[in-house]
């Protein structure tokens, strides 16, 4: 029995695809955060850390914050710690009073691929 040559053009290129999948995958998604989501905090942080699964563009990346109220919580700019590319840390200008927090996300990686995402913790 002999295999057409559609059939042997399918394989092909299914097994190139599954080649060219993981540029796809190429994204910086948070991978952890201080103060961690879902977490109940006994003080206030100085900043937010955000860790990513690769290096991000500081001028392309940050964070907002609202508070209990729906408020905007003012920041600092957020800054990539240099001895940790992976890693965006927005400083807080005062500190955070009780009740919870919302952080809305938002950053380029160093190949150029946007990600954003939500995440909530509080203060009690």
């Amino acid at each position: 029995m002999a295999s057409s040559a559609p059939s042997r053009r399918l394989a092909l290129l299914l097994l190139a695809s599954t080649f060219a999948t993981p540029a796809a995958w190429a994204h910086a998604h948070l991978t952890h955060q201080y103060p961690a989501a879902n977490a109940a905090v006994t003080a206030s942080p100085q900043a937010l850390t955000l860790n990513f699964s690769e290096g991000i563009e500081p001028g392309f990346s940050g964070a907002t914050i609202t508070g209990p109220q729906q408020e905007s919580i003012k920041t600092r700019p957020a800054k990539r710690n240099e001895q940790d590319k992976t890693q965006l840390i927005i400083p807080l200008e005062q500190p955070l009073k009780s009740g919870a927090y919302t952080v809305d996300w938002h950053v380029v990686s160093v190949d150029g691929h946007k990600t954003k995402g939500k995440y909530t913790f509080s203060v009690k």
